[in-house]
């Protein structure tokens, strides 16, 4: 089903139920368009300044909590960013709605949110992830869809109306964000004895370098034997056909991969107290056993790891340099930080501190040119907030 610019699409798989709570729900995701950090006109960012930030959603207005970021820059150079819109702080089972705005001048400025994947309750879509195909263009927007069961909760099975299953979604645009087609692909990807499994939020890859480059990989969250593991999902014809790569766990949670200068993949994984991470040689099909980070505390929270340069081939410097953000800490989701490595994530030299107090979720996105987008979870959840920032405000560099 196609839809643009409109608040709550059908899903068009489980069918909907149209309730008095529709029309309310939807006024309240409509209304967000109208509520402070929605306005259209020009910020006070600009391009000369090392670092800035700019609030696109508030917990209280407009819905009732804002959580989950998600960033991209697309291939028409776009910035999009999403984040779910919640009627309370719970994960799925939970009427969320997944929501996007869209900036044409480089996160100066963003258009009124629109809603990419909303229903009836008791459907709820949530946790979304970018990938963007740089040869096509196509923009993939992953998610969970869930009607009756978490991530704790769900079923095994993969049946696409079972509503026991907590279902792989996204949606896809061609439009350079404007629009969105929905798919359901929980067939393709999992294993009918797994239970809960979601896309790990923020930002997904396509390997540029290396056999599998073109490759689209969006990393999952699985629960199997009461346990948490990771995964790579990958697609080798531009996302007509997906599948998982090996299991990696047990203990693993949300998690994010980078392709590194040899052309191998690392995978960063939330732990507590500190990261973990994890190689694979052939393209995220399979992985290593995860070791620990000493050098990469954190309490158990959703981080962010990209290329400095993506674009760099083997043979530039720039191709061992990585950027990493988490809330570093052993123990409270606080002090939230972007760290430089210079040699593919062996050391951390370069620290800077975003927010030293509350703050939780954080993606990173290169623009291009030394320059970088942070969209996180600001405060106690109160806001999901864009930081801009350039090389010169990391400070000391690489050499």
């Amino acid at each position: 089903m196609r839809t643009l610019a409109r608040p709550l699409a059908r899903l068009p798989v489980l069918g909907a139920r149209r309730r008095a709570s529709l029309a309310l729900w939807a006024a309240l995701l409509v209304a967000i368009g109208c509520v402070r950090g929605s306005s259209t006109r020009s910020s006070n960012i600009a391009p000369e300044v090392p670092f800035t930030q700019l609030v696109l959603a508030r917990s209280g207005e407009g819905a009732p909590v804002y959580r989950i970021p998600a960033l991209t820059v697309t291939k028409a150079g776009t910035v999009l960013a999403s984040y779910d819109a919640r009627p309370t702080g719970n994960d799925l089972p939970s009427h969320i709605a997944v929501m996007l705005r869209r900036s044409s001048d480089g996160g100066r400025s963003f258009s009124p949110a629109i809603t990419v994947r909303g229903d009836t309750a008791p459907l709820g879509f949530g946790d979304p992830s970018f990938v963007v195909d740089r040869v096509t263009g196509r923009i993939f927007l992953f998610y969970a869809a869930g009607a009756r069961q978490g991530f704790f909760g769900a079923h095994a099975g993969v049946g696409d109306t079972d509503p026991d299953v907590l279902h792989a979604d996204y949606s896809y645009s061609d439009d350079d964000g404007l629009s969105w087609r929905h798919r359901r692909i929980t067939a393709q990807i999992k294993d009918s004895a797994w239970g809960g499994l979601f896309a790990s939020s923020g930002e997904g890859i396509q390997l540029r370098h290396g056999p599998h480059a073109g490759r689209l990989i969006q990393q999952y969250a699985i629960r199997y034997q009461s346990a948490n593991w990771a995964a790579s999902a990958f697609s080798d014809d531009h996302g007509e056909r997906w599948q998982m790569g090996q299991l990696v766990g047990p203990g693993s949670d949300e998690n994010k991969v980078v392709e590194l200068a040899d052309g191998s993949l690392m995978l960063n994984i939330r732990s507590k107290p500190m990261r973990r991470t994890a190689l694979s040689h052939d393209g995220g099909e399979t992985w290593s056993a995860p070791r620990d980070e000493p050098l990469l505390p954190d309490p158990g929270n959703n981080g962010s790891i990209i290329r400095f340069a993506p674009e760099a081939s083997s043979q530039d410097t720039r191709a061992h340099w990585l950027l990493f953000s988490n809330t570093e800490s052993t123990n409270a989701r606080v002090n939230l930080t972007v760290k430089l490595s210079c040699d593919d994530g062996r050391t951390w030299p370069v620290h800077r501190t975003v927010e030293a107090g509350p703050s939780a979720y954080s993606t990173l996105t290169p623009f291009g040119d030394g320059r970088f987008a942070l969209l996180y979870e600001g405060g106690d959840y109160t806001t999901i907030t864009l930081a801009l920032f350039d090389q010169r405000w990391l400070g000391a560099g690489c050499r």
